[in-house]
Order: C-alpha cells, then structure tokens, then sequence
C-alpha cells in the first residue's frame, strides 16, 4: 500500500515546475515567545496566494484525457477556487467554480478576472457544494475536492518536503484546519520520513468542525458563527479521508478566538510587512496560545504555515483597526 509520503514525493516531482518553492523566513519575535526556533512558511506568496495551488495541480495532472476533456468544477470561498482556475487555465482545461454568497469579496473579483465559469449558489459553502457535485454527476465533469481526495492532501503535503530539505527535521508544525487537507499531507509526510513532527491542529473557536469531530469520535455537524478564517469555516463532508488522517497525525489542536486572530494577523504584519488572511492568522495564533504546553524545546524548532495572504487592503485594515500586534514575550 503507497504510503503519504511516497504520493507526497510524486506529488513533488509532478508539480515541481508549477509551483513555487516559497520562503521559509525566521520570526525573531515569535522565536522569543516560544523558546526555540520559529520559522514562518510563506505559502500566502504562493502562485494564486495559497497553499490550495498545490493540492489542486496534482489532481488535475492526474487526469486522464478523457477525464480533462470533459472539464472540472468546484465549490469554494475564494482559495480553492483561485487554485482550480489557475490550474484549469494552465493546463487548457474548462473550469466551473461554485461560491456561496459569503465569499470575500475581494476573492471573487480575482477569480472573476479568470477564464472560468463562475456561479454564485447558496449563502453557504455547503449549498454551494451540493449544487457543484449535482452537476459533476449529471455532466460527468470531475469535482475537485478542496481536501476529500488523496491526489489534493499529496498535493499540499508536498510542503513537507521543503521544509525537510530546508530544516532537516521539524520539531513542532502549527497548521490551520479546515477540511483537515493540509496538516494531513505536510504532517503525514515528516511522519512517514521521520523527519518529525509534533503537528498542532489550530483552528477558530467559531468553527472548529475537525477538532469537535476528532473529540467526538465521528464527523459531526459544524458549529459555525462567523470568523476571520472564512477558509477554513464550514463543515467537514461525511466520509472525509481526513478524519482519519488528523485523528493519525494531529498530536495537539488548539482554538483561537477573533481578537487572537486579530492579534497575530498584526504580529507578522508588524514584523515582516506582510498583510496575511484570517486562516493564516490562526496558525500563528495557535503557537503564541499554545507555547507553553509544548514539549521542552531542547534547542528544538517550530514552523508555522502561513497558509494564504488573499485579502485586501481595506479587509485588512478592518480586521486588525488599531489593534496591538499578539505579546511576544
């Protein structure tokens, strides 16, 4: 049986010359507040402004002829989509996004200026997904999943081997947790590699689907008030590959509320001039909530995934208002 980390390498090396190999820069503030070495992985200046491009690029390079020929669709709030229409376009292949009437605005302007058909079905991202999944049935267009499909969690998972090749070992990974794709993938692959890691799932207290459902034992229904991690709020599909591999490779999760958010969108903004989303903020908020339950440093490290940086000026700056940059010490 093909091990995460053996789909992650060939994930690797289908995607190579599509993606960019993104920075994995030192924090020195969040490296003060740990007590060990802290690097952020810039995915938010990843092609398309997220993680999400890797993921969907390895699904659609495993396509067949037929199955490219008969085009792709998808439901997101604005970073899956972005990633299915960049990948789409790439690889001469018709595109349908479905939004809910929640998405960011500013995701959907970008994701208008692509060559995709765009529908707006239901004020939520589960509306939208039943009408993109009744129609990959009854057109025979492949739906692509942001997370329930083992080619997208090999896809974001080839993460891991960066941060192998840059660090040698990941001690402690912080990740935010929608659908669960990502930390399944970049985690699963240290796993398996024996490259580390002590992978802490971090997610918003106003929809923390993953972590209910790995507590209760079973995918459960989403609790969800808003939050500034749109991209990860919503509901984890019954059936989900990613139940079992976070409830396998997920050590530690963590809850993050909006002022923490808030806070820690400041911190890297203040620190490294970078204006990250709200799903990016969480993981970040994660370490600073989470720093003193984690196990003894012993000259150890911690990457946290700066997982998308799709929000405008403005949203950011209404976000954040005047608040302080999170405490660092």
């Amino acid at each position: 049986m093909t091990t995460i980390a053996e789909r992650v390498r060939e994930a690797e090396e289908r995607i190579r010359e599509h993606v960019l190999r993104t920075p994995l820069v030192r924090s020195e503030r969040l490296s003060d507040a740990a007590g060990r070495e802290v690097h952020l992985k810039l995915e938010n200046l990843q092609i398309t402004g997220s993680f999400k491009i890797r993921g969907v690029l390895n699904k659609l390079l495993t396509l067949t002829d037929d199955e490219r020929s008969r085009g792709v669709i998808a439901a997101s709030t604005g970073n899956h989509g972005l990633a299915v229409a960049h990948a789409a376009e790439l690889l001469g292949i018709t595109a349908t996004i479905a939004l809910p009437e929640t998405a960011d605005p500013a995701k959907v302007e970008r994701l208008r200026g692509h060559a995709v058909r765009v529908e707006v079905r239901g004020a939520e991202c589960a509306a939208a997904e039943a009408w993109a999944r009744g129609v990959a049935e009854s057109s025979g267009a492949v739906y692509v999943s942001p997370y329930n499909d083992p080619d997208v969690v090999a896809g974001q998972g080839t993460i891991g081997p960066e941060l192998a090749d840059a660090l040698g070992s990941v001690d402690v990974l912080f990740a935010s947790v929608g659908g669960g794709g990502l930390i399944a993938g970049v985690a699963g692959f240290l796993d398996g590699t024996g490259a580390g890691a002590h992978a802490v799932g971090c997610l918003p207290k106003n929809s923390p689907v993953m972590y209910d459902s790995v507590r209760a034992g079973r995918i459960v229904e989403a609790r969800i008030l808003p939050t500034l991690s749109d991209s990860t709020a919503g509901g984890v599909e019954p059936g989900a590959i990613t139940f079992d591999l976070c409830r396998e490779f997920v050590d530690d999760w963590v809850l993050v509320d909006e002022d923490e958010i808030r806070s820690a969108m400041a911190l890297v903004k203040d620190e490294h001039d970078l204006e990250i989303e709200g799903a990016a903020g969480v993981a970040v908020a994660g370490l600073l909530k989470s720093r003193d339950r984690l196990p003894d440093p012993a000259g150890g490290n911690a990457v946290v995934i700066v997982c998308g940086g799709n929000i405008d000026r403005s949203a950011f700056e209404k976000a954040v208002g005047r608040l302080p940059p999170a405490a660092a010490t």
